[in-house]
């Protein structure tokens, strides 16, 4: 089973697909992730994500669509996955549906995460993210000094540069200009699966579990 989370920055898309990674036993991808990963390893690829990187540039498609694609094919992916918000335009969503046909495979669903603009910017003004293993956090107001430390291992909490007020303004602008005609595609093709995206963490979560489980239902 192949999945694709979608939705805008604050809208829980790498905490959601954790746990529906984890419900359908598969793994959870984030490009994000993949491109820190490559960097580290310093090889060809990573050298290359590195230079587009470095001069704030968007990776190109075909690499990241590569880049996904080594990752879909090593074991662990074996039972499928969850790709966490990515495509993120219509050209790498064309690319990977075009990359899967040739394997002869193909993207069951698409899961759109829908969250109001109001609730996203409150979000992103309170996360804070662990330095150490990169955990995000959700805290309104000021940190006491027991919420500076990740309960996950300890490390230093701190806030993304990006997650300001105008800056998430922007992206956010900027997200669902992009993702606009990506939610269309996927429309049509009838892959996507709308979930409201405002409650409880767990709440969302069977939201989705109980709505890809109904299509996949529907689809045998």
């Amino acid at each position: 089973m192949y999945i694709i989370f979608l939705g805008a920055p604050g809208a829980g898309k790498g905490t959601q697909a954790a746990g529906v990674a984890e419900e359908f036993g598969l793994v959870s991808i984030a490009t994000g992730d993949l491109f820190r990963q490559a960097v580290e390893r310093g090889d060809d690829l990573g050298k290359k994500v590195r230079e587009f990187m470095a001069k704030g540039a968007l990776v190109p498609n075909e690499i990241t669509v590569q880049m996904v694609l080594n990752k879909l094919a090593a074991p662990e992916s074996g039972k499928g996955a969850i790709l966490d918000g990515f495509p993120r335009n219509l050209g790498q969503a064309e690319a990977l549906d075009e990359a899967f046909k040739k394997k002869k495979q193909k993207i069951d669903s698409v899961v759109y995460i829908k969250v109001e603009e109001k609730e996203l910017i409150r979000r992103l003004s309170g996360r804070w993210v662990c330095r150490s293993c990169q955990s995000p956090y959700s805290i309104q107001g000021a940190l006491t000094e027991e919420q500076k430390k990740c309960a996950r291992c300890g490390g230093e909490l701190y806030q993304r540069p990006d997650d300001n007020l105008e800056t998430i303004k922007n992206r956010l602008k900027v997200y669902f200009s992009e993702t606009a005609p990506l939610i269309s595609y996927y429309r049509n093709s009838g892959r996507l699966i709308e979930v409201d995206g405002e409650g409880a963490v767990g709440e969302i979560t069977q939201r989705i579990i109980q709505a890809l489980r109904k299509k996949t239902c529907k689809n045998k």
